[in-house]
């Protein structure tokens, strides 16, 4: 038999240092303090204005994708088309992004980016419809067509927010 193995003896704990350091960088304190003010404003897709950006965003995304599945790139005119929705396809989205978060209230309002895009448009659905012919192609012919059709509703709903964007401009101006 093995000889019995005695207890391990206990030894008393050490002191332990109880110093914390912490440290707080500025960019965690900027952040904190910056995202706390964001908001999200669900009424603004219940107003005009937001409505239409929502219209202008499904309306402008028929536009470019009904060019896009076709051979556009053989026109140069479809080219310019395309140009133009999809820019202002993606600014709207970041418009509204910016509207929904109430960032719009520490930046300009949109009454320049709203009139440029619809004279834009305007001219880009002009450029549109008279370069729609079955002589191009008749297999793109219903695509450009109601390319066209699409580009002239998205161009009525960039003027109403152009005007809404001057009455609010114009609202503040007075005050």
């Amino acid at each position: 038999m093995e000889p019995p193995v005695p207890p391990p003896q206990e030894q008393p704990p050490r002191p332990r240092s109880h110093t914390v350091t912490t440290t707080s960088s500025s960019f965690t304190a900027n952040l904190s303090a910056s995202s706390s003010t964001l908001a999200y404003d669900r009424e603004f897709l219940r107003t005009v204005p937001g409505l239409l950006m929502v219209t202008e965003i499904v309306l402008g995304l028929l536009v470019w994708t009904l060019i896009a599945g076709t051979e556009y790139f053989l026109y140069p005119a479809f080219g310019w088309v395309m140009f133009v929705a999809v820019f202002y396809w993606v600014l709207t989205v970041f418009f509204l992004i910016i509207y929904m978060t109430m960032t719009y209230t520490r930046i300009p309002q949109g009454l320049c980016f709203n009139g440029s895009a619809f004279v834009l448009y305007l001219i880009a659905a002009i450029v549109d419809a008279s370069s729609v012919t079955k002589d191009l192609d008749n297999h793109n012919y219903n695509s450009w067509a109601a390319s066209s059709f699409f580009a002239f509703v998205v161009t009525s709903c960039y003027a109403g927010n152009t005007y809404f964007s001057f009455i609010s401009w114009r609202s503040r101006t007075l005050q």
